[in-house]
């Protein structure tokens, strides 16, 4: 305990994922999985609570009429709302798409 007061409070670590990426994963295997996993928990719940509500919202609104891939896209939108969305690459990337149906104009 008396090693680790002598070091500056600059010098610590002051998360997981910045201990978990100063340490060796040889020298200390136990350690370095405890800290890997710890810097994968949640720190609330709050998130998971909020994707399952966004998901109720969605089939209550579309009453089931969509398949599951579809549901997947609408809730993963609706939960990153904050991920921009460039329309123009979506365009090019779906007019590149083989199309089932010729369009003759």
């Amino acid at each position: 305990m008396e090693k680790w007061k002598s070091v500056p409070d600059k010098e610590l670590s002051k998360s997981a994922i910045d201990t978990l990426s100063a340490m060796s994963k040889g020298l200390y295997p136990n350690i370095w999985c405890l800290l890997s996993i710890l810097a994968t928990l949640p720190v609330s719940t709050s998130s998971a609570e909020r994707t399952f509500s966004t998901l109720r919202r969605l089939k209550n609104y579309l009453r089931n009429s969509c398949s599951d891939d579809r549901l997947t896209g609408l809730a993963l939108l609706s939960v990153h709302r904050s991920i921009s969305i460039n329309i123009e690459e979506i365009i090019n990337t779906f007019s590149k798409m083989p199309r089932e149906v010729d369009l003759i104009i």
